[in-house]
């Protein structure tokens, strides 16, 4: 497997250049970039230029991952070479967030195989029920086959977000891509790093992934309690308290992240599902603990401790803004247990798809560290 990285910094213009390394022609390329510069289709027009027979694939950003830098504005273009496996890429428009699930079951029935091993699906941040969008994916494979991916970003806004498939980064749109063959190893892992504070409450009406009450009283009342001055900031300033909930008859406890606030419905919209009846405890963040999540995530990914050629990380915008200028001690601390001969790119998101640690259930994931490691043998 060979991997070559180009990023493309903000203002900068970038050059299609042939692809470094063993000269090997990629079969996939991951592309992270702003919601401006994807939406700019010369952006994606000079990478297939670069590498005109690849699929594309990836989306917009709320940062850039590329080697332990994050970028706010660039585009990072990871090219993939496999000498043993395959790469597929099917995609699907969703109109509304209640199909979510069809529209994961149809793309998980469109990438099945025999030696289909794996599934990164890339989202819109925006217009999708996470968890729905899991179930349906996972519902329509085989036992052994994992997914993990995340949603796509749009910095702090949570305004537009963009997926790419092929030559095109459009709203509203899925990209999963399967990867195929008994050579290659894929491992994954997902860490958080929060503290609980408050008392542990009830969600008591809900709809999805809509909130509406808390303990009988209004969800957005709520946080705007905690919150003071910054709710007005409001969805923006609800990644610093995330919502941690655990759904009855369960012990993990998932973190979820807001999307929108509804004044007139008094709701709030998460990432995911806000089950009635589950435990629900508002969280905040611990600097060392957001740290040591990501390192632990790394550790978790790092297949039977070989050495993996190239590590997918996407971690919740939440996390960057809490970090602020610490941000990149979490990719640091990553490539602490890689080593330098991994390659590391992905992006800041709005939420992140895997199972917590090997053979455990795939959940969709906020305020995460998720990594996907890729190596053949």
């Amino acid at each position: 497997m060979n991997v070559d990285q180009h990023l493309w910094p903000e203002g900068d213009h970038w050059e299609p250049v042939e692809a470094r390394g063993t000269g090997e022609k990629p079969q996939l390329v991951l592309v992270f970039g702003s919601t401006e510069r994807l939406s700019n289709p010369e952006t994606l027009s000079r990478i297939r230029q670069a590498y005109p027979e690849a699929i594309l694939a990836g989306c917009s950003t709320a940062g850039e991952i590329h080697g332990t830098g994050v970028h706010s504005g660039a585009i990072s273009v990871t090219a993939l070479s496999f000498r043993h496996s395959a790469v597929k890429a099917v995609g699907a428009q969703i109109a509304h967030i209640e199909d979510s699930f069809a529209v994961g079951s149809q793309l998980g029935q469109q990438l099945l195989a025999d030696d289909l091993v794996h599934i990164v699906v890339f989202s819109d941040g925006l217009k999708v029920n996470g968890t729905e969008l899991v179930k349906g994916l996972t519902g329509a494979l085989p036992e052994g086959v994992t997914v993990t991916g995340g949603l796509s970003g749009d910095v702090d806004r949570f305004a537009k977000t963009l997926v790419v498939h092929g030559e095109t980064a459009r709203e509203n749109q899925i990209t999963a891509v399967g990867f195929y063959g008994n050579r290659l190893r894929v491992g994954y892992g997902s860490m958080g790093g929060w503290d609980p504070f408050g008392p542990e409450r009830m969600i008591t009406r809900s709809s999805g992934n809509v909130l509406y009450e808390v303990n009988g009283k209004s969800a957005l009342a709520l946080y705007k309690t905690y919150l003071g001055e910054h709710a007005e900031g409001l969805p923006g300033t609800g990644l610093l308290f995330p919502l941690s909930i655990r759904r009855k008859n369960e012990e993990n406890w998932l973190v979820r992240t807001i999307l929108a606030a509804d004044e007139e419905t008094q709701s709030l919209t998460f990432a995911g599902d806000v089950p009635e009846g589950a435990r629900a405890r508002l969280m905040r963040a611990n600097f060392d603990r957001l740290v040591d999540g990501a390192y632990s995530a790394a550790e978790i990914s790092n297949v039977e401790q070989q050495k993996s050629d190239f590590a997918l990380l996407i971690s919740c915008v939440g996390r960057r803004m809490v970090l602020n200028w610490r941000v990149e001690d979490e990719i640091e601390a990553v490539r602490e247990v890689f080593g330098s001969d991994t390659a590391l790119a992905g992006f800041y998101s709005y939420g992140e798809i895997s199972p917590f640690e090997r053979n455990a259930v795939c959940e969709l994931h906020n305020q995460t560290m998720t990594i996907t490691t890729f190596n053949e043998i």
